[in-house]
């Protein structure tokens, strides 16, 4: 693959059958579906959450409690940081006790975003468990995290570049691999 050569993994329509699957599998492997809250990691995380929300919601007729999760201070390389990190809002308006989250994010890498996650959402209370459900599985992590529900796995390497668009935010869904610049 040349420098700056998109390897195009998913396409649109399967991004959507993808969150369709995931859905179901989060449905099926949690009967007290009354129990289940989903929180998105700020920013594809949210889309993707509110996406899993609406297709539960019309094929489990449940309206999922929906929370976003603003990361950034729980971030483990926020010393190391040469920028002036953003600090957006985290939203989660009902109680985490005792309840199922299935936290959303776009790409599971290193597994240091969905360590700061946690460490987050354990600020908001005590959920009885903590399930992860990502678009993109790309490998190589760096902490023993791995995902409950999982849309596609891409084996990339770290010079690898996974890139997750989503109509939200890009005003298209792909997914593709680069190289890095």
């Amino acid at each position: 693959m040349s420098p700056n050569e998109e390897n195009s993994v998913c396409s649109a329509r399967d991004v959507e059958q993808i969150l369709k699957r995931i859905a179901f599998e989060i449905v099926e492997r949690n009967s007290a579906v009354e129990k289940l809250v989903l929180v998105g990691i700020l920013t594809r995380g949210v889309s993707l959450a509110r996406r899993l929300k609406r297709i539960i919601n019309e094929t489990a007729d449940r309206d999922l409690p929906l929370g976003s999760l603003d990361i950034t201070l729980y971030r483990d390389d926020l010393a190391c940081a040469t920028h002036h990190p953003v600090v957006r809002k985290t939203e989660i308006p009902f109680s985490l006790d005792g309840v199922t989250v299935i936290l959303v994010d776009d790409v599971l890498y290193t597994g240091r975003t969905v360590r700061a996650a946690m460490d987050s959402l354990i600020d908001f209370g005590r959920p009885q468990s903590i399930q992860l459900a990502v678009l993109v599985d790309r490998g190589c992590r760096e902490l023993p995290i791995a995902a409950d529900f999982v849309g596609v796995s891409v084996p990339a390497s770290p010079q690898d570049r996974v890139m997750v668009r989503v109509e939200e935010s890009d005003g298209f869904d792909k997914i593709t691999v680069m190289p890095r610049d």
